[in-house]
């Protein structure tokens, strides 16, 4: 009797712990995989976490305290064995843009301490509103946003964080949240180039570029593995990190007040004194400021967070045939999120290069996360001394090289060529978010995607069918030859029926009715109607009694079970002037004057007389 008992207690925890479930088949062999993952993964995250916390316009060690809760958090409730999570650039982007828009208790830009909370109070916000959309079970919302829309914003966003980097990697000073404000700024001051600046950016920016594209075949060309080879070229993010702190070490004077390097011999910005240790876990301070213009942009954070991490942890799920609760990711995400708000992170998402090098290297369960997190905490006891030389002009351009995957030029073109309507929307998404900003892009984005919808249904497409001659089959009688009867008109309807079309139906049913004086059957067609709504069978009863009215009777045919037993429910079916039949054939069967012989002719090409319901 106990061990029953044991095995569902077992099962509710792993319900809402889903690590229990991994644990149970926790083995030496996934501990290794685990391991290794982790190593190679934290070589990788430290130079990310440091350049996307300067992206978001917050001091490095945000990042490096943003990659250490949240991973734990994560290995504890997320479902996805491979998902990496710690900032990313499009999230640090939208933290960037929301913080720029704030402004001090008297009116002037923030400090660095109050960005800092505005940082921490997104974090947790986002995260909060995460975990509601994950008990209430949400995770179906995101599927209101278009693909169309979600690849003109990424594409947008990538466009923006490279024009971001082209200050710090040319030495100017860059401001502006869009491309017309970055561009003006970095026009205006393009006499301060910073030569030694540039050098090291550039030469960073080619290293990067170059060992992406071809150190993997000359790493395998010298007889290494292709998966070792693989691994390595990950890694080259820290040799950047490492020549180009040895250069800045050389060329500059020591650290002015322990911040950066400036004002030295080189004049080069520097990262600057990065506080070792652990972050202390406090609240942020909501003393003296009015936050509510965070909450659209932390609802924003979410949304594209969320959405970015599912498609990400699904893609790579799939490879291993295992499966993602987008349920319990919003829980996972929410409260990874508001770990980084306590301990002095910024928000967080699935990261796409951490994600894919944490696949590759062979992690075997979300303990891999909590093992990167420890390799973080190692980097921030013992690294941060040598992290005070690394050039910001480095971080800018592994944020450039790691941003170019975001921008899709070909999905651009596929979605035109196949939907215009959906292609505009990724051009207005991709445009406003170019000229005014991320947040603006999104939200204008949305609001055409479901434009775009409501315009759609709302003029559901519908075909006047006949029957294919010696068949139970119904097409179009605009593009087949079929078989029709003037006094009877089957009309496909080929959309869900709701408040949105309910009028266009009224008004082509009465067109068609205008258009044919000899009608005395309309039958229509519902194979393709999963939904009835009030407004649609108020429609309905209308052209019910109109047609009645006019010496026509409706009748339905191929009414999908779930839909019937709601229409059981009205009086439509005792009030109807015709009959409901089972298929499009039978009606034709009972109502054309072709019907009697349709029966003879059938029976002896051996078609079955009744077709089942779709």
């Amino acid at each position: 009797m106990s061990e029953p008992v044991r095995e569902a207690k077992g099962t509710s925890l792993a319900r809402w712990l889903p690590l229990a479930g991994w644990l149970a088949h926790y083995d030496r062999h996934s501990l290794g995989r685990d391991l290794l993952a982790a190593v190679i993964v934290s070589v990788m995250l430290v130079p990310q976490a440091l350049a996307y916390a300067l992206l978001a316009g917050l001091p490095a060690q945000v990042g490096l305290y943003a990659s250490m809760l949240p991973l734990v958090l994560y290995a504890l409730f997320g479902t996805s064995s491979t998902l990496a999570v710690g900032p990313v650039a499009i999230i640090s982007l939208m933290t960037a843009s929301a913080i720029a828009g704030m402004s001090g208790t008297d009116g002037a830009a923030l400090s660095t301490p109050e960005m800092l909370a505005a940082a921490l109070l997104l974090a947790l916000v986002s995260g909060a509103m995460l975990i509601a959309m994950g008990l209430l079970r949400l995770g179906v919302l995101v599927n209101f946003i278009s693909h169309p829309v979600i690849s003109g914003f990424m594409t947008a966003s990538g466009i923006l964080i490279i024009a971001s980097q082209l200050g710090p990697i040319t030495g100017l000073s860059l401001s502006g949240g869009n491309l017309i404000a970055m561009g003006e700024s970095l026009s205006a001051g393009a006499q301060e180039l910073h030569w030694p600046t540039l050098a090291i950016g550039l030469g960073c920016l080619a290293w990067l570029i170059l060992a992406r594209r071809h150190l993997k075949h000359g790493l395998m060309a010298l007889r290494m593995s292709e998966s070792a080879a693989g691994m390595l070229c990950k890694t080259t993010p820290i040799i950047a990190v490492i020549v180009s702190s040895l250069l800045a070490w050389g060329l500059s004077d020591p650290l002015v007040q322990g911040e950066q390097l400036e004002q030295g011999k080189s004049g080069m910005a520097l990262v600057g004194a990065v506080p070792g240790g652990l972050p202390d876990l406090s609240l942020p301070s909501l003393v003296s400021h009015d936050w509510s213009g965070l909450l659209i942009s932390a609802l924003l954070i979410s949304v594209v967070g969320f959405v970015e991490s599912l498609a990400l942890a699904q893609t790579l799920a799939a490879r291993r045939r295992q499966r993602i609760d987008p349920d319990k990711e919003l829980i996972a995400l929410g409260v990874s999120n508001m770990g980084a708000g306590v301990s002095g992170g910024m928000p967080i998402s699935g990261g796409l290069s951490r994600s894919v090098v944490n696949f590759d290297a062979g992690a075997a369960t979300p303990l891999a996360g909590a093992f990167t997190a420890i390799g973080i905490l190692l980097a921030s006891l013992w690294l941060t001394d040598w992290l005070a030389w690394l050039p910001r002009a480095t971080l800018a351009a592994i944020i450039i090289v790691a941003t170019t995957s975001l921008i899709d030029i070909a999905a651009i073109k596929r979605t035109f060529r196949y939907s215009k309507g959906d292609g505009a929307a990724l051009m207005i998404t991709l445009i406003i978010t170019l000229a005014h900003g991320v947040e603006s892009g999104i939200i204008v984005g949305i609001a055409v995607s479901l434009g775009l919808y409501l315009k759609r249904t709302s003029q559901p497409h519908s075909a006047l069918v006949g029957r294919v001659p010696g068949s139970e089959h119904f097409r179009n009688v605009e593009r087949h030859e079929v078989e029709t009867d003037p006094e009877l008109a089957i009309l496909r309807i080929d959309e869900s029926l709701y408040f949105a079309n309910a009028r266009y139906l009224e008004d082509t049913v009465l067109a068609l009715m205008a258009e044919r004086p000899s009608l005395k059957h309309l039958v229509l067609a519902c194979q393709a109607v999963n939904l009835i709504d009030a407004s649609a069978l108020e429609s309905l009863e209308v052209i019910n009694e109109r047609l009645s009215a006019a010496g026509v009777k409706l009748h339905l045919s191929e009414v999908k079970g779930p839909v019937m037993d709601r229409l059981k429910c009205s009086e439509l079916p005792a009030n109807l002037g015709g009959d409901i039949y089972l298929s499009t054939f039978d009606a034709w069967q009972a109502l054309s004057i072709h019907g009697s012989h349709c029966g003879q002719s059938c029976a002896r090409d051996g078609i079955s007389q009744t077709a089942a319901v779709g």
